[in-house]
C-alpha cells in the first residue's frame, strides 16, 4: 500500500470510529503535512482519494469536511439510457472550439496537454535523421497497415503488459480519432445503434453524427464509470452494433474503470455479440507504478478494437495513432485507403527513430510526475477561488478536472462570459446530447502554473459569483 493510501485508510478508520463525525472539519493539508511528516503531494493525493470515494467533501475557501454520506455524482433525476435517433451536436462543438483557438486565451478548454512537456528537440532530431535517409520507396513501404517497425514497437509495448497482439493486427492511423472513426465505420452501417457514455468524449458524438448512426447514451458516474446495469438494459432493448467507451482516464470525467469492471464489461458485450471500440488515448498518463490494462486484455473472442495514439503522451503534431483491430484489420485498411490513403510516412519513420533511442519511458515518467504536480496546483487554486456551491470532482490520472456549478447555472453561459476575459473552459453540453450536464465543465490542468493561470481562475470564480446573484 502506497503512503497516500495508508493515510487515506487511516482517516477512513478514524471516521468509522467516530473520531471525526459527519460535518467535522478535517486538518488542513498543511496541518496534515506537519503532523504526518508526509509530503504535500502525498497528503494531497490522500485527500483527493477520500473525496473521490465520497468520504470527505472539499468546500472552496474553507477546507475539507467529513461527508454526511457518500453521494452519487450524477444529477438526479437522471435517465439511465438516453435514446437519440439523430445526433446533432457538431455545430455547437465546432463553435466552442473555434472560439477558444486564440493564442491570447488561457486554454483551460484544451483537450491536449501542454505541448512544452513533449521532447520536441529530440523528436525534431529524429525527423531530421529520417529526412536524410528516406527514399522514394518510403511512401509505399508505409502504406496501410503502416510502418512495420513501428507496428512491432507497439506490439512489444502490449507484450510488456502481458498482451499478445500481433503486429499484423495493428493499423497505423492519422491519430487516434481516425482509428476510432475507422473502427466505428468498419462494424456499423448508417442507422445502427451505438452505445456511448453519458457524458462522453465529444469526438464520439461527432462520429455518430457524420456516419448517421443512432446513439444510446448510458449513465456514467464520475467515480465508478459506466453503469453496467443500464448498459445491460440498453443491450437487451436495442439491436446494438458497437459500444464506444474510454476505460482509462475517461474524458471528461477522469475515472479509470476497475479491473473487475473491465472484465464484466467485456463479458456483457460478448454475450450480446457487440463490438467494443476502446478509446485508450490517455492510458500512459496514469498515477502510480502500474499501467492499467485496457479492457481488451480480458477479450478472448476478438470483439475489441483497441485505439490509442502518441498524441497525448509524446507529440500531438505528428498525428500518429493506431488500432489493434484483430479480425477487422483488413477492413480498416481498406477504409483508410479510401479516405486518408495512409498516415504520414516521415512522421512514422521519425517515431521509429525516436523509439529506438530508448528515451520514451524516461520521458513518460517525467511527464506523469509533472502532470500530477500541475493537477495538484490547479486543484488548490480552484479550491482557493471557487465560491461555495461549486464542486470539484477529482481523479488521480490524466490532466482533467470536472467542475459542477450550482444546478441553476449554465456552464455554456459561463464559457461565453469567460471568453470575453480570454479564458476558455469546456462546457458539459459538449459531452452529451442531453442537457443534463449543463451545470458542468471540464478544466485542463496540464499548463505550467503561474500568475496568468492564477488570475484566470480568480476571474472564473468572480464570474460564477456574479451568475449566482
Amino acid at each position: 500500500m502506497k503512503k497516500y493510501q495508508r493515510l487515506a485508510q487511516q482517516i477512513i478508520s478514524q471516521i468509522e470510529l467516530g473520531v471525526w463525525l459527519p460535518g467535522d472539519k478535517l486538518p488542513s493539508l498543511r496541518e496534515q503535512v506537519a503532523s504526518s511528516g508526509m509530503s504535500f503531494m502525498t497528503v494531497g493525493h490522500a485527500y483527493q482519494m477520500l473525496e473521490s470515494q465520497g468520504h470527505i467533501v472539499a468546500r472552496p475557501q474553507s477546507g475539507y469536511y467529513v461527508a454526511s454520506r457518500p453521494t452519487l455524482q450524477l444529477p438526479s433525476p437522471h435517465a439511465q439510457v438516453i435514446r437519440d435517433d439523430v445526433v446533432d451536436i457538431n455545430t455547437y462543438i465546432f463553435d466552442v472550439l473555434q472560439a477558444s483557438r486564440d493564442a491570447s486565451v488561457v486554454p483551460f478548454a484544451s483537450a491536449f496537454p501542454d505541448p512544452r512537456l513533449f521532447p520536441l528537440q529530440q523528436l525534431n532530431r529524429s525527423l531530421a535523421n529520417v529526412s536524410k535517409t528516406a527514399t522514394a520507396m518510403s511512401v509505399i513501404e508505409n502504406l496501410p497497415p503502416g510502418n512495420v517497425e513501428l507496428r512491432h514497437a507497439i506490439a512489444r509495448r502490449y507484450a510488456q503488459q502481458g498482451m499478445n497482439i500481433s503486429p499484423d493486427e495493428i493499423v497505423i492511423t492519422a491519430g487516434a480519432l481516425e482509428a476510432l472513426n475507422l473502427s466505428l465505420q468498419a462494424v456499423t452501417e448508417p442507422g445502427d445503434w451505438v452505445i456511448v457514455e453519458n457524458p462522453c468524449f465529444y469526438g464520439a458524438l461527432q462520429a455518430l453524427e457524420r456516419l448517421k448512426l443512432k446513439a444510446l447514451s448510458v449513465a456514467t458516474d464520475v467515480r465508478e464509470g459506466i453503469d453496467l446495469n443500464a448498459l445491460e438494459q440498453a443491450l437487451n432493448e436495442y439491436p446494438v452494433k458497437a459500444c464506444w467507451i474510454m476505460t482509462n482516464s475517461q474524458n471528461p470525467l477522469g475515472f479509470t474503470l476497475s479491473a473487475e469492471k473491465k472484465a464484466r464489461l467485456i463479458a456483457l458485450l460478448a454475450s450480446h455479440n457487440v463490438t467494443l471500440i476502446e478509446d485508450d488515448v490517455y492510458s500512459e498518463l496514469y498515477f502510480g507504478r502500474e499501467k492499467p490494462l485496457p479492457a481488451k486484455a480480458w477479450d478472448t473472442q476478438d470483439m475489441t478494437l483497441h485505439c490509442s495514439s502518441f498524441s497525448k503522451c509524446l507529440v500531438a503534431g505528428f498525428r500518429i495513432g493506431w488500432v489493434a483491430a484483430g479480425k477487422h484489420a483488413r477492413r480498416i485498411q481498406q477504409l483508410q485507403l479510401m479516405s486518408t490513403l495512409s498516415t504520414s510516412s516521415p512522421m512514422q519513420l521519425a517515431l521509429v527513430d525516436y523509439l529506438a533511442t530508448k528515451r520514451y519511458d524516461a520521458h513518460l515518467r517525467r511527464l506523469r510526475r509533472t502532470l500530477a504536480e500541475r493537477k495538484q496546483q490547479a486543484w488548490q487554486s480552484l479550491l482557493r477561488h471557487m465560491p461555495a456551491g461549486v464542486n470539484i470532482h477529482h481523479s488521480d490520472s490524466g490532466y482533467f478536472l470536472w467542475l459542477e456549478l450550482p444546478a441553476r447555472l449554465d456552464a455554456g453561459a459561463l464559457s461565453e462570459k469567460a471568453l470575453a476575459h480570454h479564458i476558455s473552459i469546456a462546457p458539459g453540453k459538449m459531452f452529451s446530447t442531453s442537457n443534463v450536464w449543463a451545470p458542468f465543465f471540464r478544466f485542463n490542468t496540464s499548463w505550467a502554473w503561474g500568475e496568468r493561470e492564477e488570475l484566470a481562475v480568480q476571474q472564473l470564480g468572480k464570474l460564477i459569483r456574479e451568475m449566482m446573484e
